[in-house]
């Protein structure tokens, strides 16, 4: 019987590049009032760079493109530690309190700079939804996903064994690897928009059931009770 469900948090519970592109206005506020410049003309130039390039090299190409003499740690910084306006998205809330509401033990294991996503908790309210938050950097870059050490945790404060529990996630590069090796059934959700929509990985590394909305979920629950 499930007792437990574990969710991944970026592009499962909601739409991680909203917190991109919010982090992306900070900074962007930060060098127009430094330097000047149009701040919308250097937000929009991020997203193209982003759209382009991906991420990794974004604020060193704005400063060199631009002049600005700029330390680029310090745009981190601000990106890291930025609270934009978040939302869960609407089949998530509906499905986490559902869930609660029958009794399910709720947690979250995510991965990524422990501040940046801490800040993401934060800006989505999602803590009163959910009894447990991972963040796998505070255990040490080591035991971020596909490590079992944190699913393990989970596990441990639940007190549930591994067929007591779901783990839910997008990212078959990593999400589901130490789900399955400890024996947790694994579910893949596939939204209209994330950076994995389109990832396609060997078995192996696939969950056991894919679905589009948590509120499929919702129904193979249901009929499993």
């Amino acid at each position: 019987m499930v007792k437990a469900l574990i969710f991944d948090l970026d592009d499962t519970l909601y739409y991680e590049k909203e917190y991109v592109l919010g982090a992306f206005k900070e900074v962007a506020y930060y060098l127009g009032n430094k330097y000047g410049e149009n701040q919308e003309k250097l937000f929009n130039r991020m997203k193209d760079i982003l759209e382009g390039l991906g991420r990794g090299k974004i604020f060193n190409i704005i400063c060199e493109e631009n002049n600005f003499d700029e330390d680029i740690k310090n745009l981190v910084n601000i990106y890291r530690t930025s609270i934009p306006k978040l939302e869960v998205y609407a089949d998530s809330e509906e499905f986490l309190n559902w869930a609660k509401e029958n009794g399910y033990k709720l947690g979250i294991i995510t991965d990524g700079c422990s501040k940046v996503q801490w800040n993401k908790i934060k800006a989505l309210g999602i803590e009163v939804l959910v009894d447990k938050v991972i963040v796998t950097d505070d255990l040490g870059k080591e035991f971020w996903k596909p490590h079992k050490k944190s699913y393990i945790n989970m596990m441990n404060y639940f007190k549930i064994n591994k067929d007591e529990c779901i783990y839910i996630g997008d990212n078959p590069n990593k999400d589901f690897i130490g789900a399955k090796e400890i024996g947790m059934m694994t579910v893949r959700i596939v939204r209209e928009k994330g950076d994995h929509i389109k990832t396609h990985r060997a078995k192996e590394y696939e969950a056991d059931l894919n679905i589009v909305t948590l509120l499929e979920l919702k129904e193979v629950l249901k009929s499993n009770n």
